[in-house]
């Protein structure tokens, strides 16, 4: 079996982590990538991380100021269904292969570029760093830590999460143009990157100031954070919903304390309010403390409450559960010889990946006669989105799964969330719950009755995907698992997220986030040596989303090619390495990965977060730095971190970002995300947007994950409330009234309002 993008040709002219891991994923699934390089190769060839994102590629050099260089590149990108670029807008024009002069030359390409942070403005020239991305983006300030201030990541998640969702709306956008024959250009910089990993956390209503959450580095929910036990291990409790909590609390033996408690008002919700979390935490610790961590995760088990160990890196690439899943493959690489790397974490049933050799060294790729792409006939016609037309039924819940429906949706799939009358579990944290569910309509469908499940058979026979999180097994109970859809609807594409697999010791447990977090060394990295650290960003979550997003435009680009659907699996361990892939990469003689600390603020002197006079600061030198420059602070050769400190700290950080301009040091404010909803760069990029609900009261919310220049979309419709669009929905499938009326009857559907925040 072949890949999904057999035939297709990829020229990726990207330097740097995202662009090229996001061509990687387009490699892996059968497109001949051919990475063009400068004569002095990309600046990551160094970077251990290299072997992985440039896997299944051949290298040519070609110097763009060498004008036969530039014919020559001119040529491939008249033979290239998609093309992939990094430098900035103004660098591409002033080399002629902008968007505008791609399409002059190749109207049926596909045009990816993505940019290190905008497209435009005063951050359009920063280098790639999500050091960088993170503090400009209110990552770092947001980072549950032990003080008030900034974290500095030790794991470029932003990075990653840019490349996985700029691989998925490339694809959408190649399915597009194989059922129009045209190109266009999209966008997707670091900003989508950044609004993609953290759109859960850009809810807020104007005007609500930036609280620092009470818990420490271990979080502020007393259900839903680490914890310490009487060994010195640590484990993570992942008591999210209130069946989970009440069972953890019982299991710990402070369940009736915390009913009875007068405080709480016998809600256990309310152990998570902040007037409550600290005390309630320092208790729920105080229990943790009486046992080692094996026994806490038998009782835990034994009580049906799911909680996982802390681990490191190393012990997760090394778990069962890694190999079972595929995630750990051994590939030969021409200059690092054995390598150890992440395996492939999108399983398509009918056009497989597959990881054919390893990176190629520079230049030793032969450059290839690309016949040129036809004209593409007739007139290029938009529309809203490159999916505009295809039906998802969203059976996701959480995150992860109805996340994924929701970015389907920012592709302009018309995505229907199908819940249970007591609705999805995330409703009861209702800014997050709407950040993740933007852009769809909700139906109640109680799957449970003979009634609802043929009501939803006969809308899959009518729909294009399929998306759903539930554990192994679930969707057989349920008589709705692939073969079920497929009897309806042989070109159905089924798209499931687990936890761990379906396969292994831990395939069959139920995964949240953090557990994933805990378990593959995330937390005990960012920690370095003292607490580990739970990540704000839901890492594996959104990885997993923007995943399952991409599997399912692969599944589709195929059908267009074949007619066929096919079943697509991912999964939260899957991604737990791949949000990784550079830190776990092994082979002999690699550096070893990054770590942090205590509040980390930046692995060296010019690399790292500085406090300022009025906020913070941060720093990141490209090279040497020169006496002159050092002197724009009031410094002198040598330079120590004390002396760095006590200069910038008596500076407003406007003005050392402005001191240190057109130098080898980057400096970029460090914003608070009640900072950045309104500011010029993140609202004329249109990544935030104002949403008026339904009560007349407003919020920002998320705005447009991706810029497209013929297939534009507004950005995404607010969320739904329960079951507020039912009826609708019934009738848009076809259902009478007569019928529609049978189901609310007997309960099987129930007719909602809209959303409203708490």
């Amino acid at each position: 079996m072949m890949g999904s993008l057999a035939g297709v040709r990829v020229l990726d002219c990207s330097e740097g982590i995202a662009g090229s891991m996001a061509a990687m994923y387009l490699g892996d699934f059968g497109a001949e990538v051919l990475k063009v390089e400068a004569p002095a190769g990309d600046a990551t060839r160094s970077d251990p991380g290299f072997a992985v994102w440039n896997r299944n590629k051949s290298s040519i050099v070609l110097d763009l100021d060498a004008v036969d260089d530039r014919m020559r590149l001119q040529e491939l990108i008249r033979g290239a269904h998609l093309c992939v670029f990094t430098a900035s807008l103004a660098r591409l024009e002033h080399f002629g292969i902008d968007p505008v002069s791609v399409a002059a030359l190749n109207a049926a390409c596909v045009y990816l570029h993505m940019p290190a942070f905008a497209r435009r403005g005063p951050s359009s020239n920063l280098p790639e760093s999500a050091e960088l991305m993170s503090a400009w983006a209110g990552v770092s300030s947001s980072q549950y830590s032990f003080g008030s201030g900034p974290v500095d990541p030790v794991i470029p998640h932003v990075t990653y999460g840019q490349a996985i969702w700029a691989a998925a709306a490339a694809v959408a956008a190649l399915d597009e143009r194989q059922r129009t024959g045209f190109g266009q250009s999209l966008t997707i910089g670091g900003l989508h990157g950044w609004l993609m990993t953290m759109t859960g956390s850009v809810t807020r209503r104007p005007g609500a100031p930036d609280l620092h959450a009470p818990g420490g580095p271990g979080g502020p929910v007393p259900f839903y954070r680490l914890y310490e036990c009487a060994d010195g291990e640590w484990l993570f409790l992942a008591a999210l919903t209130p069946a989970f909590h009440t069972a953890a609390f019982a299991a710990l033996g402070v369940l009736e304390e915390f009913l009875t408690d007068q405080r709480l008002g016998g809600e256990l919700l309310a152990t998570a309010l902040p007037e409550h979390a600290p005390w309630v935490i320092e208790r729920v610790a105080q229990a943790f403390k009486a046992r080692p961590r094996s026994e806490w995760l038998k009782v835990l088990r034994d009580a049906g409450c799911p909680a996982g160990p802390v681990l490191s890196r190393d012990e997760w690439f090394d778990h069962d559960q890694v190999h079972a899943i595929g995630m750990r493959v051994a590939i030969e690489d021409t200059q690092r010889g054995r390598v150890d790397m992440p395996g492939l974490p999108l399983q398509l049933s009918r056009t497989p990946a597959s990881i054919r050799f390893g990176s190629p060294t520079l230049g030793s790729g032969a450059l290839p006669e690309w016949p040129p792409v036809p004209v593409p006939r007739g007139r290029a016609l938009g529309t809203r989105g490159p999916l505009a037309g295809i039906r998802v039924l969203d059976l996701g819940s959480i995150i992860a799964g109805t996340y994924a429906g929701s970015l389907l949706a920012t592709l302009g799939a018309d995505v229907i969330k199908v819940e249970a009358p007591n609705g999805d579990n995330l409703r009861n944290f209702g800014p997050t719950f709407f950040g993740y569910n933007l852009g769809k309509r909700s139906l109640v469908l109680d799957l449970r009755k003979d009634a609802g499940r043929t009501a939803f058979l006969g809308m899959v026979a009518q729909s294009d995907v399929v998306v759903d999180n539930y554990r192994p097994g679930v969707l057989n109970r349920l008589g709705l698992d692939y073969e079920s859809l497929c009897a309806v609807n042989p070109r159905i594409v089924s798209v499931s997220i687990t936890g761990y697999g379906e396969v292994g010791p831990l395939g069959q447990e139920p995964g949240f986030d953090p557990l994933l977090q805990a378990a593959s060394g995330m937390m005990r990295a960012q920690g370095g040596d003292h607490d580990p650290v739970f990540f704000l960003l839901p890492v594996n979550d959104v990885a997993s989303a923007s995943t399952a997003a991409l599997g399912a435009s692969l599944a589709l680009f195929h059908r267009t090619r074949s007619g066929e659907g096919q079943r697509v699996r991912t999964s939260l361990a899957a991604q737990s390495i791949m949000m990784q892939c550079r830190e776990l990469v092994r082979f002999e003689g690699r550096p070893s990965p990054k770590k942090g600390g205590r509040d980390f603020r930046g692995p060296s002197m010019l690399d790292r977060l500085y406090e300022t006079a009025d906020g913070w600061v941060r720093l990141r030198a490209d090279g040497p730095v020169s006496t002159t420059e050092v002197g724009r602070l009031g410094l002198h050769v040598p330079v120590s971190e004390s002396d760095l400190e006590t200069a910038i700290r008596i500076l407003p950080t406007a003005e050392v970002a402005e001191r240190l301009r057109g130098t080898t040091v980057a400096a970029v404010p460090v914003r608070t995300l009640a900072q950045l909803v309104e500011h010029p760069e993140f609202t004329s990029e249109g990544v935030v947007q104002r949403v008026f609900l339904a009560d007349g009261s407003e919020t920002y919310a998320s705005g447009v994950f991706v810029q497209f220049s013929r297939t534009p979309l507004p950005p995404p419709s607010r969320a739904p409330g329960l079951g507020e669009h039912s009826l609708e929905v019934l009738a848009d499938f076809g259902l009478s009234p007569a019928q529609i009326d049978a189901l609310l009857t007997e309960r099987v559907t129930v007719q909602g309002s809209p959303f409203t925040m708490p």
